[in-house]
């Protein structure tokens, strides 16, 4: 009998058994695995693969009513927006306040359903809706910001280094005025000390930028009894940048900087 079984005899006994299979407990489905495999003579790991198949007919299912609804995530993504893209969390803890104000400002107008459906929604529940939006609009990591031209061209100059270079060559920083706390506005001391001879300059300034820096060095030419013949700073970015490093190089200055965390390369200031 087995051997006169057609192949298509054998597929409707497998669509058959198939949903009774899928159904089944354990100890049932052994019996059904068992009377295929003796019917059709397949080997049992290759009936298993057959009667696993998801059957072809549908399973019959109630057509559900989706609570949340293109509505509800259009208006969620508005919110989310005017929100700064905040997490599911925080704007679930602002929805009424963020919702009501937007609505009075006209901004925004819902239908009482979905501005109901809005405020019930959980923290998960919005993550939820707003993770295909999000995957749109992630922000791509931020490469590796390279060093500043300046940094790489100023030349590092260690407390060893000096050699009883001749006046001229002098070690700049600057002195806050502040107290011990650095709120609020108050004046800097630019101050230089020259290597050879310890002539010490301090020029006042009311705020610390680069553009200052250079004012300071065109006062600092002007005061010196000695032509200025390099600079050495630390790290400060009023000090490395290319405004400063510009001027020293249309002037012929030496520009040199300290290493960072060493403050004795800056012992003399």
């Amino acid at each position: 009998m087995t051997k006169q079984m057609s192949k298509s005899a054998k597929n409707e006994l497998i669509q058959v058994l198939k949903g009774r299979y899928h159904i089944s407990m354990k100890k049932e489905k052994s019996r059904i695995l068992d009377e295929f495999i003796a019917l059709t003579k397949y080997h049992r790991k290759h009936a298993i693969r057959l009667l696993s198949e998801r059957p072809e007919f549908p399973v019959d299912k109630k057509p559900g009513n989706r609570i949340y609804n293109e509505a509800v995530r259009e208006a969620l993504i508005v919110l989310w927006e005017a929100g700064d893209r905040i997490c599911g969390k925080r704007l679930k803890a602002v929805l009424p306040t963020l919702l009501e104000s937007m609505e009075r400002h006209n901004h925004l107008k819902l239908d009482p359903e979905v501005r109901q459906r809005l405020l019930s929604a959980s923290a998960a529940t919005i993550d939820r809706l707003l993770q295909p939006i999000r995957k749109e609009v992630k922000v791509k990591k931020r490469k590796r910001r390279k060093p500043k031209k300046a940094s790489t061209n100023v030349q590092i100059r260690t407390f060893s280094d000096w050699d009883d270079p001749p006046p001229g060559y002098l070690e700049i920083d600057f002195v806050e005025h502040n107290g011990g706390s650095s709120a609020g506005s108050y004046i800097r001391s630019f101050g230089a000390v020259d290597i050879c001879s310890a002539w010490v300059e301090c020029i006042p300034l009311l705020a610390k930028s680069q553009e200052l820096v250079v004012e300071a060095l065109d006062v600092l030419r002007q005061q010196l009894p000695f032509p200025l013949l390099g600079i050495d700073s630390d790290n400060d970015s009023a000090f490395i940048n290319d405004t400063v490093f510009d001027y020293c190089k249309f002037h012929s200055i030496k520009f040199t900087r300290s290493r960072a965390y060493r403050k004795n390369d800056q012992a003399w200031v």
